[in-house]
């Protein structure tokens, strides 16, 4: 005991400051790698959220566009000086073209349409997080080869891959960077900086995470995980309800054709 108490009456002021900026940094730092799992996971939802809508209800309303398009530019070509009609067709046909886009660029069958990671997989990101993220470096050459590597993290964090998120740890745990000589004065301001950056980017992260949970997408899904707790599949109701506006369509299409609209289903 009086060896400890021997060992604080001789820390100087800078000394002392600096503990208590290290633990304030330590507990930000846990912050932050909390934050950030928490950015990433919402993000990765709603990506796959967005992969089960295009799958269930985007190529119905591809295909419904696609036969607006068709109605648009068969009126153009009956009223070729109209030219309000000419640019309705024109953009008929860009909607078209950005819906069957959009289908286009989702992901392949087979792959899940939900994100769950498991506690340890969370685990594993925080200690990650914790080590390598960006804001904890006040060398801009440093801070963006985090950049690169937190970037590399989350990707393996959405797709579940355990094994390439302790690949990036253990690869930055035995880099010769990893290593660093430090003065007290230099750490003492290399610390307040740190903690500054922390600070920052979790005021970043509280507003993406709130735009995120405002977006269209969000309020859907929260809405589609509503209906299932009701037992009901929206997003296979929405599905029908456009099929309905399909089959008038394709009927609106007949009319001023005079051909039959049995086109093939995007999807």
């Amino acid at each position: 005991m009086s060896e400890c108490r021997a060992t604080d009456i001789s820390r100087t002021p800078e000394e002392w400051e600096l503990g208590k900026k290290r633990s304030e940094l330590a507990t930000l730092e846990g912050e932050l790698a909390q934050r950030e799992l928490e950015l990433t996971t919402l993000q990765s939802e709603l990506y796959a959220f967005e992969a089960r809508y295009l799958r269930v209800v985007g190529s119905h309303y591809a295909e419904l566009d696609e036969l607006e398009a068709q109605i648009a530019e068969a009126q153009a070509r009956l009223s070729p000086r109209d030219d309000k009609l000419q640019e309705q067709a024109s953009q008929a046909r860009t909607q078209a073209q950005e819906s069957a886009r959009t289908v286009g660029d989702r992901p392949e069958p087979g792959q899940p349409d939900t994100f769950q990671p498991s506690e340890h997989l969370k685990k594993v990101y925080r200690d990650l997080a914790k080590r390598i993220h960006p804001d904890l470096t006040t060398d801009e050459q440093e801070r963006a080869r985090r950049q690169r590597l937190m970037a590399e993290a989350n990707g393996a964090y959405a797709a579940g891959d355990e094994a390439r998120l302790q690949a990036i740890l253990h690869a930055w745990e035995t880099s010769p960077e990893a290593i660093k000589g430090e003065g007290i004065g230099v750490e003492l301001v290399r610390v307040i900086r740190k903690i500054a950056q922390v600070e920052e980017r979790l005021r970043v992260i509280a507003a993406e995470m709130a735009a995120w949970r405002a977006s269209d997408l969000h309020q859907l899904k929260v809405k589609v995980e509503v209906a299932e707790d009701e037992g009901r599949n929206l997003l296979v109701e929405m599905a029908h309800s456009v099929d309905e506006q399909i089959v008038t369509a394709r009927n609106r299409l007949a009319k001023i054709t005079g051909k039959r609209t049995d086109i093939l289903r995007i999807y």
